[in-house]
């Protein structure tokens, strides 16, 4: 059985604090018309992709400019079999200063090769993290889903 959650890491020359602030402009890179609050502890977001995917997020770690981990605490994810595999996962952004460069380290704790969503979702995060969250920490401007 393989557990390695999956991570995936960037640096951008913007500072811990830039970058920081991007990624909880959640609406910027992620999903525009997101309900709820995304940048404060306790703040509770919910996305919606149509049918396909719903999750709500609550942000239970938030330490400014070093890191930012959420728990996923609803999740309906319709094209699987286990619509919540999302449900009791946390998802963790670390962010560091190496090198006179910022590293943004992402992690979704529980999404493991072995769950059933692992491709598509791995796939989807790559997007969103490596382009979308990279471009709005970078140039200013995401390509979140509208």
């Amino acid at each position: 059985m393989t557990t390695t959650d999956f991570t995936t890491a960037f640096y951008v020359s913007q500072s811990p604090a830039e970058a920081f602030n991007a990624i909880n402009n959640v609406r910027g890179w992620w999903k525009e018309d997101l309900e709820g609050g995304t940048n404060r502890l306790n703040d509770e977001f919910t996305v919606l992709f149509g049918d396909v995917h719903m999750s709500t997020q609550k942000l239970v770690e938030f330490i400014p400019n070093e890191k930012i981990v959420w728990l996923v605490t609803d999740s309906k994810l319709n094209f699987i079999k286990d619509k919540q595999e999302w449900t009791n996962t946390r998802i963790s952004f670390d962010i560091a200063e190496k090198n006179n460069q910022t590293q943004i380290k992402f992690t979704h704790i529980g999404l493991v090769p072995d769950g059933e969503c692992y491709n598509d979702c791995s796939n989807a995060w790559n997007g969103y993290i490596n382009g979308s969250l990279r471009s709005l920490i970078t140039t200013g401007k995401g390509q979140p889903t509208p």
